[in-house]
């Protein structure tokens, strides 16, 4: 019973990942497709009122300096005000790039903006693409989401075999002993739908990228998985504990 209620949660958990995808592939398409901002810095709108368009913002910078985030260093920028946002906020670079090297108080840097997105940061020539675009979250939204149907569908078939244990170890026939979940068994669930996910969003765009996910996670997840629940195959089968039976039984 414990095991069916996970399989549930898993299924609950995978749906509420994978709701978001449609809408994380509308805005990488619209993303993909954006064109330059007219000169005056007009152009579509969303209906939040964020230009739909390849925003180029112009700004001096104020102060350069080598910071924590969390638990990698960058190299962050700040633009002298007043510019407008997104390029209000703190830039986030490579702290090995090219830009960290060339930057410097006083420079002129061009941002490039869509909706409230930095998409990349350019100077004297030379440019960088920020992280967090839209292109990067859909293929990995379905990764998680394949990692929790994958696990609800474990969480099923451990269901059935302790029901069957069960039965077998009360009609006092021998059974097959629990097997363990391991990190063999984790790489298959977790780990290559989450690597698929970040190959395929490398390669593809949008629905593809989802799609190729789906299909090649599954395709390798499941021989993975069943690869590492079969490294315990050879174990000697558990008989059925004789101590509690009544002498003469038969």
């Amino acid at each position: 019973m414990a095991w069916s209620l996970l399989g549930v949660v898993f299924l609950v958990i995978a749906a509420a990942l994978a709701r978001p995808v449609p809408g994380q592939v509308a805005d990488e398409e619209a993303f993909l497709n954006a064109r330059p901002c007219d000169r005056d810095g007009t152009a579509e709108r969303t209906a939040e009122g964020s230009a739909d368009c390849m925003r180029t913002i112009h700004g001096t910078v104020l102060s350069v300096e080598t910071v924590k985030s969390g638990k990698v260093t960058v190299f962050r920028v700040r633009l002298r005000d007043p510019v407008p946002a997104p390029a209000d906020r703190p830039l986030d670079l490579d702290v090995h790039g090219e830009l960290s090297e060339r930057v410097g108080p006083g420079d002129e840097v061009e941002v490039t903006t869509w909706r409230n997105v930095r998409v990349s940061v350019r100077h004297d020539g030379l440019g960088e693409t920020l992280p967090g675009l839209p292109d990067e979250k859909a293929t990995m939204l379905a990764g998680f989401a394949l990692t929790g149907v994958w696990s609800a569908v474990l969480a099923f078939f451990a269901a059935f075999g302790s029901a069957r244990r069960a039965r077998r170890r009360a009609a006092g026939r021998a059974f097959a002993p629990r097997v363990p979940f391991g990190v063999a068994q984790c790489v298959g669930v977790v780990a290559v739908p989450l690597i698929v996910a970040y190959g395929t969003g490398l390669v593809w765009d949008a629905w593809t990228s989802v799609a190729a996910t789906v299909v090649l996670g599954a395709l390798l997840a499941v021989p993975v998985t069943i690869a590492g629940l079969l490294w315990h195959r050879d174990e000697p089968r558990t008989a059925p504990d004789t101590a509690d039976r009544p002498a003469g039984g038969a």
